[in-house]
């Protein structure tokens, strides 16, 4: 693992940017969030902004061929957390789950099955809408991994 990680952000939908700063503020982590074009995001201290061209996966390859073994990432795509789990990464979604062997599998053959049901015109409903339990969630789930990091350097 790397001494100090990254917090990596698919930022171009990622609702709880700002639990990620506040968050990374108090451990003094760093904050790469990575996104297109059509995004508008606000360098500040201690976060750097990376935008990409507005392709498909342009923000997932840039993540994917930048993230580092120990860095946390957050995003809600199950595939882009399989590739940095792979490499050694820690993957969050913006709920607070944490993505690992025991569940990515799982994931990714449910977001097949509802790729499938939309290509044969099915429908299901979206996410539900975040709510700020959801947010404070998020916010205890990176705390726990920044701290558990922290102990884990200092042994």
């Amino acid at each position: 693992m790397t001494a100090i990680p990254t917090i990596v952000v698919d930022a171009d939908a990622c609702p709880v940017k700002r639990e990620i700063v506040e968050t990374a503020r108090s451990f003094a982590v760093p904050v790469l969030m990575v996104a297109s074009h059509d995004h508008r995001l606000q360098e500040e201290p201690g976060v750097t902004i990376n935008q990409v061209d507005r392709s498909d996966q342009s923000v997932d390859l840039y993540i994917a061929n930048h993230v580092l073994r120990g860095d946390i990432v957050v995003t809600q795509d199950f595939g882009l957390a399989t590739i940095v789990l792979a490499k050694g990464a820690i993957a969050l979604s913006p709920r607070g789950q944490q993505y690992d062997d025991s569940n990515i599998d799982y994931l990714m053959e449910r977001r097949h099955e509802l790729a499938k049901k939309r290509r044969g015109g099915g429908r299901h409903k979206g996410p539900k809408a975040m709510s700020g339990e959801d947010r404070e969630r998020f916010q205890q789930k990176l705390t726990k991994v920044l701290q558990t990091r922290q102990e884990n350097a200092e042994a």
